[in-house]
């Protein structure tokens, strides 16, 4: 008697892997799994806690296949797992990461003993002694429908006349050229989208972050050169740094046809970069590269990109003459955009420095080191008075390196905007940078200030939604910020409503509830959106202080059935004035070592100066905002908290 053996059966925590019949269940729930991951989690798990070396996988699961970047299969496959097992890779429950050398299964695993099937026992039961014996007598014969006693040949005559009908009616409703389209359509349609997932850090050593993040942004940089793809920005990809989602999910969020993957690692004077270019679609391999360099081949990134422009048919990336950065100038520069770009502005300027004093004619570094001291101004981190001059020449010095820098015209479009007061020449700058590098958020961002200063709304407008449009998620309050100054305050309450359904606890967007709130007149709810910014910002006695100081405030005032706002509209800019400075004084004094409450309350006409290179708005918020003829030429530079006006 023949018997057909089961493969294996393990329980861990809620799962249970057949791996028989290649698959993983999850609370008697089948997961969808791909082969790779599938094999990989196959390998671990019979292991039992063993380590399983890097090499071992990529003989067992790639051993007959040629063109294939073995290390980032393994990453990815690895990736892939802990996101089924909603597993933590820095405090693992099931795949544990020796370093340099391979994983490890350390859940403890229960092996399941699946008995033997008989395959006769399927095809021929015998009756129990106790079964009734069935008679000899032959049974009924079975009622014959009407339409088999129809010939073959009229069924398949109605059923084609019916198929016919049936596409006919179809193709009538869809119409000709869809249908061509439809039986045309290439199944590998061209790439015309890309993200750069930010790169693993695989030196072992977390104070590389910076090399990756840089050569992840200089990578990004490249690709987006003069390129007919759309190339995703580097604040939309670094909300993925790290994350364990498949990378079809990644792309689906992100919008992009494909994902570009890799790793990178400094050690012993050599940099080792894997990269990977993935179809999102269909998980397709489209190209892969290994990379050894000396530490000293600052051109990688751009090496790179050509190879991957190359391969999706991109005019990007193109081989113009590269300029020659002294490697440890390029690493000061790295150094001071990772602290930039992780809230720690205050300190990027010394790296800038840095990089400018190692290499004279860096003119990016230059453009940088502008800009750190035009946000130091803005977010009050900075005297005005011994900064505004070191942003101008900075900028001067960076375009006069290089003109065909887009961040060199940036720059000086900033400091014509903020040290000259010169509008049309910052205008004239910002413009020539957007030419240069029409996908670049910022610009259009920091036009958009521009342009609400000398009160050219709707056009500061559509510059923010295109701002907005290329990265929303490096500003979320931008849009909303510039509706403000403009005086749209349900525009921007709505807008910002928009943005709260993916984050409901920013502050920023808290910010601007307060602020659209406040100039309407809706003063207490204005106080409850700022107290909720006290809050998120781990400030909770703020938030206490604040009501208790808007209660006293408004118990001073006098209500009326007809008040706006709860006050009479004869005393409400009176009972306003004298709830603000109590909020002010109360607030402020018992809380002068919060950094937080006092770049808000030191910002409080505007609070798009939270965030990165607004580098004007705080400065031009108009001291009576609510009169219309009032313009550029009346606004005033100021730092001190104003609240006792009536917008």
């Amino acid at each position: 008697m023949s018997h057909v053996t089961t493969g294996p059966v393990f329980e861990f925590g809620d799962f249970r892997l057949d791996c028989g019949r290649f698959e993983l269940l999850r609370g008697g729930r089948s997961l969808r799994v791909e082969r790779k991951p599938m094999e990989l989690l196959i390998l671990l798990v019979s292991r039992q806690g063993q380590l399983v070396t890097r090499a071992e996988i990529a003989q067992r699961l790639w051993s007959s296949e040629v063109f294939v970047d073995t290390e980032h299969g393994i990453n990815t496959a690895i990736r892939k797992l802990r996101h089924l097992l909603r597993d933590d890779s820095e405090d693992p429950e099931f795949i544990q990461t020796v370093t340099g050398m391979g994983y490890r299964f350390i859940a403890p695993t229960i092996p399941i003993e699946e008995p033997a099937i008989d395959p006769s026992a399927a095809t021929s039961v015998e009756p129990a002694a106790s079964d009734p014996v069935p008679t000899s007598e032959p049974p009924p014969p079975p009622l014959v429908r009407e339409s088999q006693k129809r010939p073959l040949a009229i069924q398949i005559a109605v059923a084609a006349r019916f198929v016919a009908l049936t596409v006919a009616f179809i193709a009538m409703a869809i119409g000709p050229g869809k249908i061509a389209g439809l039986l045309h359509r290439d199944p590998n349609p061209p790439i015309t989208s890309l993200a750069v997932i930010p790169l693993d850090n695989l030196s072992g050593d977390p104070s590389q972050e910076y090399f990756a993040d840089g050569m992840t942004d200089e990578l990004i940089t490249m690709l987006a050169k003069d390129s007919n793809l759309r190339i995703t920005s580097r604040t939309s990809v670094m909300q993925y740094k790290g994350a364990h989602k498949p990378l079809g999910d990644i792309a689906h969020a992100l919008n992009v046809d494909a994902i570009l993957e890799g790793s990178i690692s400094r050690a012993n004077g050599n940099v080792h970069m894997n990269l990977q270019l993935i179809r999102a679609d269909n998980d397709t391999h489209l190209w892969a590269e290994s990379y050894d360099r000396g530490v000293n081949d600052t051109a990688l990134p751009n090496e790179a990109a050509l190879a991957i422009a190359k391969r999706l048919g991109s005019v990007g990336a193109h081989s113009a003459a590269i300029r020659y950065i002294d490697p440890a100038a390029h690493d000061a520069f790295l150094r001071g955009k990772y602290l930039w770009f992780t809230d720690r502005m205050a300190e990027s300027g010394e790296y800038f420095k840095k990089a400018t004093e190692i290499q004279p004619d860096y003119a990016e570094a230059w453009a940088w080191l502008s800009a750190y001291y035009g946000e130091g101004i803005v977010v009050n981190a900075l005297e005005p008075r011994t900064s505004l001059q070191p942003m101008w020449e900075t900028a001067q010095r960076a375009l006069q390196l290089d003109p065909d820098l887009a961040d060199s015209h940036w720059a000086m479009g900033a400091a014509f905007f903020l040290a000259r007061w010169d509008f049309a020449n910052a205008d004239r700058e910002f413009q020539r940078a957007i030419s240069m590098d029409p996908r670049n958020a910022e610009y259009y961002y920091v036009r958009a200030d521009l342009l609400e200063a000398v009160n050219r709304n709707d056009e500061a407008i559509a510059s923010a939604k295109k701002a907005m449009e290329l990265d929303p998620f490096a500003r979320p309050y931008g849009l909303a910020s510039i509706y403000i100054g403009a005086r749209q305050y349900d525009a921007a309450l709505a807008d910002v409503q928009l943005r709260m359904e993916a984050s409901p606890n920013n502050p920023d967007l808290w910010a601007q509830i307060f602020d659209a709130r406040r100039r309407k007149g809706d003063y207490k709810q204005a106080m409850e959106a700022w107290a909720k910014w006290h809050i998120l910002t781990g400030d909770p006695q703020s938030a206490v202080n604040l009501r208790r100081a808007y209660e006293k405030g408004e118990r001073a005032g006098s209500f009326n059935g007809n008040s706006i706002g709860g006050y009479s509209s004869r005393r409400a800019s009176t009972s306003h004035r004298r709830s603000s400075q109590i909020i002010m004084r109360n607030s402020t004094r018992k809380t002068k070592r919060s950094p937080s409450l006092k770049r808000l309350t030191a910002n409080i006409g505007s609070m798009s100066s939270l965030s990165r290179a607004t580098l004007l708005s705080t400065f031009f918020t108009p001291i009576h905002a609510g009169d219309p003829s009032y313009s550029a030429s009346a606004r005033h530079p100021r730092i001190e908290v104003r609240t006792d006006y009536q917008e």
